[in-house]
């Protein structure tokens, strides 16, 4: 089955673009709830069959749209110790902050859709763990970390605060903020 082609047309690296960009487009200038696929096949340039033939649902086009700006926007640093990681680390991820309404009503979403958040988890907060679980293994390598810590806590911590702060909106989530959490975590896994 390697190699063979699905019936219909190939997807179009163009089109696939085109979409995400739209649908991202359409959530910043009117919020997850008012997004639909309408609007995002007619600011994409394409037909809603074009959508649906490759996405389920909007949910899982603004996943995919989500993915690549995480992907493309948020480096994950080598800065050669874990303070200085984890202070690029945390602050590129706060600086996307204007994505707020998106990643809210990707949250809800994956409340309201079981299916989905099985995708939202997998894909998007699995990887945004591995990221982070990255930088934690090579300070891990450089000794930084003590032997007892368990890397998977640490990273519910960090996420967990960015989670919290983003839902809730009742502090600020800043960069102050993420060099406030990187010290916090350094003096949590000496």
């Amino acid at each position: 089955m390697t190699g063979e082609r699905r019936p219909g047309r190939p997807r179009s690296e163009e089109s696939r673009r085109a979409i995400l960009a739209a649908a991202m487009d359409g959530l910043h200038e009117h919020g997850y709830a008012a997004l639909t696929i309408e609007g995002i096949a007619a600011r994409a340039g394409v037909g809603k069959q074009t959508i649906y033939r490759w996405w389920p649902s909007k949910a899982d086009v603004v996943l995919d749209a989500m993915l690549d700006m995480a992907e493309t926007r948020i480096a994950v640093p080598d800065q050669g110790s874990l303070p200085a990681d984890l202070v690029a680390f945390l602050g590129e991820s706060i600086r996307q902050r204007g994505q707020r309404p998106v990643l809210v009503g990707m949250m809800a979403q994956a409340l309201l859709d079981p299916a989905f958040a099985v995708q939202f988890r997998d894909r998007f907060l699995f990887s945004r763990r591995a990221a982070l679980r990255g930088i934690l293994d090579r300070a891990g390598a450089r000794g930084e970390i003590a032997a007892d810590v368990d890397p998977e806590l640490v990273i519910d911590v960090v996420y967990g605060v960015l989670w919290y702060r983003l839902l809730l909106d009742h502090a600020p989530l800043d960069e102050e903020a993420g060099r406030q959490l990187a010290a916090l975590v350094v003096r949590a896994v000496r």
